[in-house]
């Protein structure tokens, strides 16, 4: 009972639960436990646990400042598959493609972001391409070792040295994962999820926010309408408007004074490292109308350089917020929540001349898309190029994201944090309106200063009066009003970064010993030439996924069928989990592990099938105790499966068995990671600048599984036991014996805190110690009665400790502070500190840590 609850829920079974299969009378109880088990929510959790380690999930990005990122969303995916029961196969497609389905759900979209949890970084000087280049392989290799069992890292720089795969192949299979929109870096001063990205809507969200987006729809409709309807304005009212004294009043101007001769007296000349902040500017987001009007002066130069910007910094913030960039001449203005894939960006079809003064407006309606900014070149509407159309989110820096330099982004000249500087460029007369110039106005702005002036059309004349009609403007409050209500409600929304198809996407090339700067020969999408068993219907990731669970494929029954022998033994039929190839284990029981492959591809790729077909073996069931003979001693290792799986228990069933044996563990599914007790002081020690904030309340006392995990420094205790950094895919823990994981028994405030509520529940069912209460102990962690020799032990010891505790009141006092959790009354204090010392030696015990 107690082996197969562990293996299948990671928990110890209940003293009822012990008393319910102790009295059961049918035929097969054993049948009715795995039945009730394989049912149980704690399932998907047991299994999710395993999983996060093949898929290098953590709660930060890794690297040197090790920043958070909000992914948890997928672990409780993984959870609910699980508990589904969901085929491997689909859930192999999902992870990989789930994207590309047809109509996909929230959750097939979500499932990708599988392939998106690689470490990413955005320290000083990092080349964004270098580490786009690096996620790709990581998807690529990550794909090989969890799903086919292969060491795809290897062919990355050249070709593989003992198995049958080219470099070339490899690079050819990363061409499945390159398809996406992404910048390469995440964001360092935002909270923002690199994209692409998706909300994850609670129940209700979805419907709401397909309102907002209904109404936004039918207001733009009307007003388009309206836009084409001049036939009330007559040549008088025409004429009249051209005599007509404009207010041009900008919301915020500044005439640049300096030191160069300018349009109008002195102009500001900008050396590139200077910028020129404005405090005084409005701030302008996603769904804000606005115009910025300038005389501009460029440079004899053909680099890019920043003129003006509404921005902390450019790769180190996702060059969030606004920005005009001049590019061998051209123009280019950009509204960007996230580059690239939450962004627009617009570009002028041909450049400015370099050393004259041109004036330069750039307006935007407030629609958040490429078709809603204009940019005039002295008073002339310029044709664009649309760059990008992507932009669903806010520019702003926003407090909910978690940004320190809220309400200090100021609208700004010149220069701009790692970024390259308008060096040698001139500006003049900057003015900022919160409103979208006309075409007639922007006219009558430019011709106020120029020397040529530009004639206004009877179309410009028009359209300025449809603009500021009643009508308009009434209509234009009520959009902005509803553009601004779908703005903040999408800025509330958590996203998760996942997989997202871009037709535009850059393409696969070979790179020379895997350098980044060496791209070779152009590549495209397709497998491994020994594994073309059948080649994929097309050349997405859906066709590929689709491909790795087909059952003609010859490696991924057999690998997860391995993983899961693994789980429940402790050593796999093949004993290399992550390499079947040539320098890997061979199977011991190679017909064995066939017949388990092909039942689960028979059985359509049903895990509880699996598992049962394993768990109901007399292979499984025997017992783990050594035999005599050539079992034993000649075969240590159990290759020969001559007696039961005997095997240290996980880093994460061991904790999970003191929470709950105490009465601490909360089976709350699913939620944001939480951070349980740890040394103070670890983060900063690992360089990451970051303190650890010890949960409270109810997170101190939840499964492992939803343990904070900081790459640079993860859990220490189950570190200690021997987690993985979850740096890279790793389907094998290795397990070692050190003196260090009894210090963790023996001095972790969980473990010394479960050890005290376990022995308050003790002293509340027998209030005098002795057989009886020793008896409840072993059977609440060993699932079985103490022998009497081992009650002689435990009495002695208790008696030792009980006797200390007397002559020493401080230190009764102190063990029995430890923790967060306010501890029952009980009227013997000693009496309790000499019980819970007890329980923390049956933590330690090998029997309690070790599963037989």
């Amino acid at each position: 009972l107690r082996r197969v609850t562990f293996d299948l829920i990671g928990l110890p079974p209940t003293l009822d639960e012990r008393e319910e299969f102790l009295s059961d009378s049918s035929a097969n109880p054993y049948d009715r436990v795995v039945t009730r088990l394989l049912g149980s929510t704690a399932y998907g959790e047991r299994m999710a646990a395993h999983w996060l380690d093949v898929a290098r999930y953590a709660d930060t990005f890794g690297y040197q400042n090790d920043m958070e990122m909000q992914v948890w969303p997928w672990r409780d995916w993984v959870i609910r598959a699980f508990n589904r029961n969901m085929p491997y196969d689909q859930f192999i497609i999902e992870q990989l493609a789930g994207d590309l389905i047809p109509n996909a759900s929230q959750d097939q979209k979500l499932a990708t972001a599988f392939n998106r949890l690689h470490r990413q970084t955005n320290e000083g000087g990092s080349v964004a391409e270098e580490f786009r280049l690096a996620g790709i392989a990581d998807r690529t290799t990550t794909t090989g070792t969890a799903f086919l069992g292969l060491t795809l890292e290897c062919c990355r720089c050249h070709d593989h040295k003992f198995d049958p795969l080219t470099q070339e192949e490899f690079y050819q299979l990363s061409a499945y994962f390159s398809d996406i929109d992404e910048f390469g870096l995440y964001a360092h001063f935002t909270r923002a999820a690199p994209t692409p990205s998706m909300p994850i809507y609670s129940q209700g969200e979805v419907e709401e926010h397909r309102r907002l987006f209904e109404k936004i729809a039918e207001a733009e409709t009307r007003h388009d309408q309206l836009w084409s309807d001049t036939a009330d304005f007559t040549e008088e009212d025409l004429k009249a408007l051209v005599d007509q004294d404009l207010d041009l009043t900008p919301d915020f101007t500044d005439a640049l004074e300096g030191v160069v001769p300018g349009v109008i007296g002195e102009a500001r000349e900008f050396n590139g490292d200077d910028e020129l902040k404005f405090k005084e500017a409005p701030e302008f987001g996603r769904e804000s109308r606005y115009s910025y009007a300038c005389w501009m002066r460029l440079p004899e130069s053909d680099k890019r350089m920043i003129v003006l910007h509404q921005s902390r910094a450019a790769d180190d913030s996702g060059f969030r917020g606004i920005q005009f960039v001049v590019d061998d001449g051209k123009l280019e203005f950009s509204k960007i929540h996230f580059w690239p894939g939450n962004a627009v960006r617009v570009r002028t079809k041909s450049g400015v001349p370099a050393g004259v003064w041109t004036h330069v407006v750039v307006t935007h309606d407030g629609s958040g898309s490429a078709k809603g900014i204009r940019l005039f070149v002295n008073g002339v509407s310029q044709p664009l190029d649309s760059i990008r159309d992507k932009l669903s989110l806010d520019v702003r820096h926003r407090s909910e994201w978690g940004d320190s330099d809220v309400g200090n982004i100021k609208l700004t000249l010149g220069a701009r944090f790692r970024d390259v500087g308008f060096t040698g460029g001139q500006l003049d007369e900057l003015k900022v309106y919160q409103r979208a110039l006309t075409t007639f106005e922007v006219k009558k702005l430019f011709n106020e200063n120029a020397e040529q002036k530009v004639p206004i059309s009877q179309d410009d004349l028009r359209r300025h009066l449809v603009n500021e009609s009643l009508a308009m403007v009434g209509l234009r409050n009520e959009l902005d009003q509803l553009r601004k209500m779908e703005n903040e409600f999408a800025a509330k929304l958590q996203r998760v970064m996942v997989m997202e198809r871009d037709g535009d996407a850059e393409q696969t090339f070979i790179l020379e010993r895997g350098e980044y700067t060496q791209k070779t020969k152009k590549v495209e999408s397709g497998v491994p030439g020994m594994m073309a068993h059948q080649t994929p219907d097309g050349g997405d990731r859906l066709s590929l996924a689709k491909w790795i669970a087909s059952a003609d494929n010859p490696l991924t029954a057999r690998v997860i069928a391995n993983r899961i022998w693994y789980l429940l033994f402790g050593r796999g039929l093949v004993r290399t989990l992550e390499d079947f190839g040539a320098q890997g284990s061979p199977p011991t029981h190679p017909l064995l592990l066939d017949y388990l492959a092909a039942g689960l591809v028979e059985n359509d790729w049903n895990l509880h099938w699996l598992i049962r077909e394993i768990v109901f073996s007399k292979t499984y069931q025997q017992s783990s105790d050594f035999p005599g003979g050539r079992g034993g001693a000649a075969d240590p290792d159990n290759l020969w499966l001559t007696r039961g799986p005997r095997h240290r228990l996980s880093a994460e069933q061991i904790r999970d068995l003191v929470l709950a044996s105490s009465g601490l563990l909360v089976r709350k599914i699913g939620g944001p990671s939480v951070k349980p007790y740890q040394p103070a002081g670890l983060w900063r020690e690992a360089g990451t600048g970051k303190t650890y904030q010890t949960s409270k309340g109810e997170g101190l006392y939840r499964r492992s599984l939803y343990t904070f995990w900081r790459r640079t420094s993860p859990p220490p205790s189950m570190l200690t036991l021997d987690a993985t950094s979850r740096e890279s895919c790793t389907p094998r823990r290795e397990s070692t014996t050190t003196p260090l994981q009894a210090l963790v028994f023996l001095n972790d405030p969980q473990y010394v805190e479960g050890a005290r509520e376990l022995a308050v529940s003790l002293l509340q069912s027998f209030d005098q110690p002795g057989s009886e209460r020793w008896e409840r102990l072993f059977q609440t962690l060993l699932t079985r009665n103490p022998s009497e020799q081992e009650l002689a032990i435990v009495n002695q010891a208790y008696e030792d400790q009980k006797a200390l505790f007397l002559e020493d009141q401080r230190a009764v006092d102190n063990f029995l502070s430890v923790g967060e959790r306010e501890m029952a009354q009980v009227d013997d204090r000693v009496d309790l500190a000499a019980t819970a010392v007890i329980v923390q030696m049956m933590f330690a015990f090998d029997e309690t840590i070790m599963k037989r």
